[in-house]
């Protein structure tokens, strides 16, 4: 990668010995033909896709791939790599797979279906045994339709061709330690499409988006042009960084023996790495261990849990995630695979006033990003926030909504996959009259009352609002704005809201208005 230039200098004074070993390790040594990780006993491969299978062998060894009454072969080049193709299947098994050169790999129970990518930050890696009902979901979990894959959670300065990890079919032991949304969303799934389900778990938690995304299309787009500076600033002084981070590492140990030989406790937080190459923030670093390494795995289409660790740059949230989501359909070349997203969840102290956020900033440009990019959905989840806790427990409607957006997304279902969303204002007599698409049938109030609107006049000074659903519309006003300029709704850290559609989905909270936010200035 073309970032190493601002460092690799600082290696001939072996301040970083470890890159000497990088770069040996780096040089291919083969023997066995080998498949990539991907490819173990209990895989799920693409129904009605092309299958590419690949790895390793030694120069110019064939490798021959069987499946089923299929034969490819292929001969690896001087680079030891070599890769098939396989014609599509339908959806059964299970397939013994051979992968033949001077050896043989044999790949039992694999089975042919719907595999989906389940990435993002904490709240995609929370694990079915943190989760609301855990007890009760592992001891019902047994799917042999349903099979997990577990990407390992690290950062590196170029693509890996290869990840540590194999297939397992769900249960109570493989289970528990599985992301929760993205085993949810897999059951509702194999429930309603009755065919085998594949999910690639590769998350990382308090992770933001340039991790995930492609070095190329960051160093390609003006606009993130300050991530790329402020990255190859860390790594010019990374060297220093790190030595001083190795000595209050030191000193942090020896501190902690020394309580321990006191008998005392000791609950300091050890230093936090610089960053660096290798650290989980650094920009296309996940990118390269955890997502380039599954191309071109075949698959339907991803999910994604993300945004926490962006919030403070939300205005830069509005390019940067279409920019994530680009590169990882740039990098398969299979056209616009499905994307679908969870919207934030609420979090933080409910405040009873109008109030700047980033947070909401940040909701608004994930709901940018699903108006404005081909074949994305959202899943809002506005009600199953929680105060004090930035992880939510429950998972499962989060995964069943994003598994509805897929049954209408990915396989052309005419149902209706989102709540209300935000269309049109007008005023009419000193209220303001709000239109919505995504009517699932008509707006729903869950309460007494309308909850979570305010509106402002041309002071730009939001009070809370009164509003009423009036048949396919809301209209708000208050008595302290007698002429209405911009209604905002859910518009806050924690959204206390109320407005459903019919179909049970939540209302995504927005703003009709197009005021400067918190966030505007933050790159």
């Amino acid at each position: 990668m073309r970032h190493l230039q601002f460092w690799s200098r600082f290696s001939r004074n072996g301040m970083l010995p470890w890159l000497g070993m990088l770069v040996f390790a780096a040089i291919p040594a083969f023997a066995d033909v080998k498949p990539v990780a991907l490819f173990t006993d209990h895989a799920v491969l693409q129904q009605r896709a092309d299958i590419p299978v690949w790895g390793t062998a030694d120069p110019g060894e064939e490798v021959v791939v069987t499946l089923g009454d299929q034969k490819a072969s292929a001969v690896a080049g001087d680079d030891g790599k070599w890769r098939v193709t396989l014609a599509p299947l339908p959806a059964g098994g299970p397939y013994e797979m051979v992968i033949a050169g001077k050896n043989r790999v044999v790949l039992a129970d694999v089975m042919i279906g719907e595999v989906w990518i389940c990435s993002g930050q904490s709240n995609m890696q929370w694990p079915v045994s943190a989760s609301a009902n855990a007890e009760q979901e592992i001891a019902s979990s047994a799917n042999p339709m349903i099979r997990l894959f577990s990407v390992p959670r690290q950062a590196k300065p170029e693509p890996q061709a290869d990840v540590d990890g194999a297939w397992a079919v769900c249960g109570p032991e493989t289970v528990p330690g599985f992301s929760a949304v993205g085993y949810f969303f897999g059951r509702y799934l194999q429930k309603q499409l009755h065919v085998p389900v594949g999910l690639i778990n590769t998350s990382y938690g308090g992770t933001p988006a340039e991790a995930w995304t492609s070095w190329d299309k960051l160093t390609s787009m003006p606009e993130l042009q300050p991530i790329v500076d402020r990255y190859r600033q860390a790594l010019e002084q990374y060297p220093e960084n790190f030595r001083r981070y190795e000595a209050e590492l030191q000193a942090y140990r020896e501190e902690a023996r020394a309580a321990r030989e006191r008998g005392e406790q000791f609950n300091k937080r050890p230093p936090n790495p610089p960053m660096g190459p290798e650290h989980p923030h650094s920009p296309a670093g996940l990118y390269n261990a955890m997502i380039a390494p599954l191309v071109p795995y075949a698959f339907r289409g991803a999910i994604w849990y993300q945004g926490e660790s962006n919030a403070g740059r939300a205005y830069q949230y509005r390019t940067l995630f279409p920019a994530m989501i680009e590169s990882w359909r740039e990098a398969w070349n299979a056209g616009d695979f499905p994307f679908l997203f969870v919207q934030l969840a609420p979090f933080m102290k409910i405040e009873a006033e109008p109030m700047e956020s980033a947070w909401a900033e940040l909701r608004e440009a994930q709901l940018l990003t699903m108006l404005n990019y081909r074949n994305t959905g959202m899943a809002v989840i506005t009600d199953v926030g929680e105060e004090d806790n930035i992880h939510p427990k429950k998972k499962q409607p989060v995964g069943e909504r994003l598994g509805i957006a897929a049954r209408a997304l990915a396989y052309g279902e005419e149902i209706e996959y989102s709540g209300p969303i935000y269309d049109s204002m007008e005023v009419r007599d000193g209220k303001a009259v709000l239109h919505f698409t995504h009517l699932g049938g008509g707006l729903e109030c869950r309460g007494e009352k309308l909850t979570g609107f305010t509106i402002c006049g041309e002071d730009r000074k939001f009070v809370n609002a009164d509003a009423e659903i009036v048949g396919d519309t809301v209209v708000v006003s208050s008595p302290a704005v007698a002429n209405p300029v911009a209604v905002r709704f859910g518009w806050a850290n924690y959204p206390v809201v109320n407005l459903w559609n019919k179909a049970g989905l939540p209302a995504s909270p927005f703003r009709t208005d197009d005021f400067p936010g918190v966030t505007a200035d933050a790159k």
